[in-house]
């Protein structure tokens, strides 16, 4: 290889990091711009050009990132998918799903920035004012739950498609997230992370009576 091609090689992974991130500050700015701007002026009252410019990107790039402005608002981000899957796969072997599975929600919680946690609430209220976005949010969970199931399936050696076990302890599991979560927002006070993490305990005793 000659010396060029070796400073490529060197320098491909730094920039590929790089790459990454600067796609996810704009994928999050994108997705700010449109819950503000949503909840200032409502949904009909905001298009995509005013999303990409208050998030100072121009329109195309909006397309790269979201194919709907329903979308900026209620869609998974499908990095944080990747990322969450990938989390829950590199867990300790010893480790049983349950807890591998807490474990990466919990640090996904802890991230929640204080200075974005406004944005929560926003995005409810935007969701619950319009039934097809309700839909449309349903239908991320729907494809996160899956590939959830399938990462735990792979962590258990079993077949999602035959054996249950994934799926119903995903389900129960991103019952907890969305339903704390949702009434985190409702009713702020303790950090999320304290708030799942009491609800992961609960949930590993085997739900008894309070």
């Amino acid at each position: 290889m000659t010396q060029a091609g070796t400073n490529r090689a060197t320098m491909e992974p730094a920039e590929l990091g790089l790459r990454e991130r600067k796609k996810q500050r704009t994928r999050r700015a994108l997705r700010i711009a449109a819950i503000r701007l949503v909840a200032e002026r409502g949904l009909d009252g905001v298009s995509v050009d005013d999303i990409a410019a208050a998030a100072e990107v121009s329109t195309r790039t909006f397309f790269n990132y979201f194919p709907t402005k329903d979308e900026a608002i209620v869609g998974l981000d499908p990095e944080d998918i990747r990322e969450i899957t990938e989390a829950v796969s590199s867990r300790p072997a010893d480790e049983s799903p349950l807890e591998a599975l807490r474990a990466v929600m919990l640090q996904r919680a802890a991230l929640v920035a204080p200075e974005q946690a406004d944005l929560w609430p926003l995005r409810l209220s935007i969701i619950r004012r319009h039934p097809h976005l309700m839909a449309a949010n349903a239908a991320s969970w729907s494809s996160y739950e899956h590939a959830l199931a399938e990462t735990v399936g792979r962590r258990c050696g079993l077949d999602p498609a035959r054996d249950p076990y994934p799926a119903v302890l995903v389900a129960a599991v991103l019952a907890v997230v969305r339903t704390l979560s949702v009434r985190w927002q409702e009713f702020p006070g303790a950090p999320l992370v304290e708030v799942l993490g009491q609800a992961f305990d609960s949930l590993a005793r085997g739900l008894p009576p309070p």
